[in-house]
């Protein structure tokens, strides 16, 4: 990791480029032509890649006040990265005339050798930033790739922003099955519904991608530990029996449910609640309700089918305070909890980032630790990780707390190359050191011993 880098304050302004990709037939074109013909007044440099000897995509895209380079000489991921290189150097040269740089890849490129353009050649480092990777995502044929096209899976890996296209042409249940698929290889990605790629272009340019803080504004669960459940609610429940319903039309045919007694409603009540509940989950097999009764500190699988409005009765023999665990988020059954015809509601909610099956091979590691970390011990760790896992490791960031650095250290690198600088003081923040790995065949056990590790 480097170290005494310049104050970030100090840095010279450096052009965001945002790279875009996806695979064959997502809409790629179609975006690039609403950024060019949108009127946000920027002046935007576009670098396209038709894969073959004769270029198409230049023919497609609308005419426009932006310089357009066109690269059909082959994969923008392998033979052309030197035209790339060339291209950004001659853009450099006028660069207080540019507000963005858009590079647009074939529909078969891996997106990491571009994004590691911005790592490997010290004046593209300082005078252009990779704002984001957006990958486009064809929602009613992607599913035919995922399983067998290595490339479909790392755009998605790689991505800062994924738009899943073509929404008008699945079932709102295909797509939130979609979208969890999706999740559970990066969970890192800010996910938007698009028809037509139609979307606030302040949601694909200017992302901040690289920026973890920005991220986790997004989704602030996404650095939690996965769990095997979406979503917890306390209730204050009476003696006698309750009235549990869930309705048809949910993107799933049942839900796992577990009701947990507590003693209170204190934050460590909670904590000995969750710890239970994941081990009761991830242990035990869910048991079909039987007679329609949900019994307490017992894991149970409530079938929709058939169609209609499922209801499960739950006896409470002594009032008290009572935590659920449902295995998605009740929205999707329009679950609700009743005491006669009275609505019981929770007093306290929230939702996890969930553990769901994962895609193949390519997952996403989060990891938060208190305390500073030994800059050395951590140089060493990270070397020797990449040295042995960088080709699996497609994307890691990071906010780190370095002993004796009043900075906040953010932290970005794409398979073994990686790069940091201070950010803003720590201030009155409480340090703490939040990681993310995305790739494949990624051990997260190991992970998080070996950044622990790193601690003063």
């Amino acid at each position: 990791m480097p170290a005494g880098q310049a104050d970030a304050r100090e840095l010279p302004r450096r052009v965001p480029v945002t790279v875009l990709t996806g695979f064959l037939g997502a809409g790629k074109t179609t975006l690039l032509n609403r950024i060019l013909t949108e009127n946000h007044g920027k002046k935007i440099a576009v670098i396209e890649n038709e894969f073959g000897e004769v270029g198409i995509d230049n023919a497609l895209v609308i005419g426009a006040d932006e310089e357009i380079f066109e690269m059909n000489n082959g994969c923008i991921c392998c033979t052309v990265r030197g035209d790339l290189i060339r291209i950004l150097g001659n853009l450099m040269r006028r660069r207080d005339k540019l507000d963005a740089i858009l590079i647009e890849t074939t529909g078969l490129a891996d997106p990491a050798p571009v994004a590691q353009t911005f790592f490997v050649d010290e004046e593209m480092k300082d005078q252009l930033r990779l704002d984001g990777i957006v990958t486009l995502v064809d929602s009613k044929h992607v599913a035919l790739h995922l399983g067998e096209s290595k490339e479909c899976q790392e755009q998605i890996a790689f991505a800062d922003v994924i738009l899943l296209n073509k929404t008008d042409l699945v079932t709102a249940e295909e797509l939130d099955l979609l979208e969890r698929r999706i999740r559970s290889m990066n969970a890192m990605a800010r996910i938007h519904r698009t028809q037509n790629t139609a979307i606030a272009l302040d949601r694909v340019l200017d992302v901040g991608g690289f920026d973890l803080g920005r991220a986790l504004d997004t989704r602030p669960a996404f650095l939690e530990p996965e769990y095997p459940f979406e979503w917890s609610g306390i209730y204050l429940l009476d003696a006698g029996e309750h009235l549990l319903t869930l309705q048809d039309g949910s993107p799933d045919p049942s839900m796992d449910v577990l009701l947990l007694r507590l003693p209170d409603e204190s934050e460590q009540a909670m904590a000995t609640a969750l710890d239970r509940a994941t081990r009761l989950i991830s242990e035990t097999r869910a048991q079909p309700t039987t007679g329609g009764e949900l019994r307490p500190e017992s894991l149970h699988r409530i079938s929709l089918a058939p169609k209609g409005e499922k209801r499960v009765t739950v006896q409470v023999s002594e009032p008290g305070v009572f935590v659920l665990f449902t295995q998605h988020l009740p929205a999707e059954f329009s679950m609700r909890l009743r005491r006669g015809r009275a609505d019981v509601r929770p007093t306290s909610t929230h939702q996890y980032n969930p553990g769901h099956e994962h895609d193949n091979s390519v997952t996403s590691v989060s990891i938060v630790l208190e305390g500073d970390l030994h800059q050395e011990k951590l140089n060493r760790w990270l070397s020797k990780l990449l040295l042995e896992s960088g080709t699996d490791i497609f994307r890691m960031k990071g906010i780190l707390s370095i002993a004796g650095q009043d900075r906040r250290f953010v932290f970005q690198g794409v398979h073994m190359l990686f790069d940091g600088e201070p950010e803003r003081p720590w201030g009155k923040e409480e340090r703490s050191n939040q990681m993310v790995f995305i790739g494949r065949n990624l051990d997260s056990a190991a992970l998080d011993r070996g950044f622990r590790a790193c601690l003063a």
